[in-house]
């Protein structure tokens, strides 16, 4: 699925995309400033979540609640090695069954069964987007 939106209509792309939506563990590719932490934000609107949605830059996960499941928010960015992943707890945080929104994935990807989904996002100028869920 490939769409293309400005900023003003995210909370019906995030809708739209958790319906197509197979699997709960999604990465993001993009780069900086492509939008991931705001469609993240979004996402986690849509599925219910009231918390204050931020990056996780520093503390590289940030938890965030539903009325039914947990949403895990992670920054992978300033990951060197997978061994730094395993320190955190990575490996608790993939068999929770819960949700799973990560950015900058690709240090973890060896750990991962192939239930999940990319999405990809690119800049089409400074209010445009767009999105390729896969």
């Amino acid at each position: 699925m490939i769409l293309e939106y400005k900023l003003e209509s995210l909370n019906s792309i995030a809708l739209e995309v958790l319906k197509t939506l197979k699997h709960r563990v999604v990465l993001f590719d993009g780069a900086m400033g492509t939008g991931k932490t705001t469609l993240i934000k979004a996402l986690a609107k849509e599925l219910g979540s009231t918390d204050v949605i931020s990056s996780p830059t520093f503390s590289l996960v940030n938890t965030y609640t539903t009325a039914n499941l947990d949403i895990y928010h992670f920054d992978l960015y300033r990951l060197n090695a997978i061994e730094e992943a395993y320190d955190f707890g990575i490996e608790d945080y993939l068999d929770s069954n819960n949700w799973l929104f990560i950015e900058w994935p690709d240090i973890i990807k060896p750990l991962l069964s192939d239930d999940y989904h990319i999405i990809s996002l690119k800049q089409l100028g400074t209010e445009k987007r767009q999105l390729t869920l896969k």
